[in-house]
């Protein structure tokens, strides 16, 4: 990491947790003294900016901008009291970071805590996905950028191999008890095609049962009890 970098990293996560501290007046410091630590996650939250980072165009790199933090038991209950301030500072961070940086979100910055009852205490994990949510001042999607549409929320596909599926594995992540923990791929290019990857109840698309199909504009893809809507952008 260059030393500049680092620096501006580092500025961001003291002013982090002054924030927190002048809020709660040190009941963080407290509460976690031997278990999670607000500003790991913060720290976690930069990594997985910068690790999922995709340049889509000469100049511009999309992150993702829906962050969910999974925590222990232990560490949800003791975080219960002070959910809403740390998910509205962490969504902070997440902006100012953006914004360092010079990337690109295409929907709101949300940043969820979760309780993962497979956790030990003192362990968290976070995963995240970039997602275009439909509202009067979300962007336009990128100009050529395909997209799979649920309702309304755009899930872009700025991999060139994305998986759904119900578990943290998965890009895009599905909440359909009937949707595999990582249930199909689509992988992007001439042609765009979606692949089952051996889920439970299989994959369809324009309402056809199959393992691997071309996907063209307009093609709906059903998995569970979930239908969404290719668009090539």
């Amino acid at each position: 990491m260059r030393a500049g970098h680092y620096d501006q990293v580092v500025g961001l996560l003291d002013r982090f947790e002054d924030r927190l501290d002048r809020m709660v007046n040190g009941a963080f410091a407290r509460a976690f003294k031997a278990e999670v630590q607000p500003v790991e996650i913060a720290a976690a939250l930069q990594k997985e900016m910068d690790d999922r980072a995709a340049v889509v165009t000469r100049g511009r790199t999309v992150v993702p901008n829906l962050f969910i933090t999974d925590l222990s038991p232990t560490d949800d209950d003791r975080l219960s009291v002070y959910r809403d301030t740390l998910e509205r500072e962490l969504a902070t961070l997440v902006t100012d970071y953006v914004e360092q940086q010079g990337y690109t979100v295409l929907g709101p910055i949300q940043v969820e805590l979760a309780r993962d009852d497979s956790l030990e205490t003192g362990i968290f994990r976070v995963h995240s996905e970039a997602r275009m949510g439909v509202s009067a001042d979300s962007p336009a999607p990128l100009p050529g950028q395909p997209t799979l549409t649920d309702g309304l929320t755009h899930h872009p596909l700025i991999r060139n191999v994305t998986k759904l599926g119900r578990g943290h594995e998965a890009d895009i992540r599905i909440d359909d008890p009937g949707v595999s923990r990582v249930h199909c791929e689509v992988v992007v290019g001439a042609p765009t095609v979606v692949r089952d990857l051996g889920s439970t109840n299989g994959l369809s698309v324009d309402g056809s049962r199959v393992t691997q199909a071309t996907l063209v504009d307009g093609s709906t893809v059903t998995i569970g009890q979930t239908t969404l809507v290719y668009r090539s952008g």
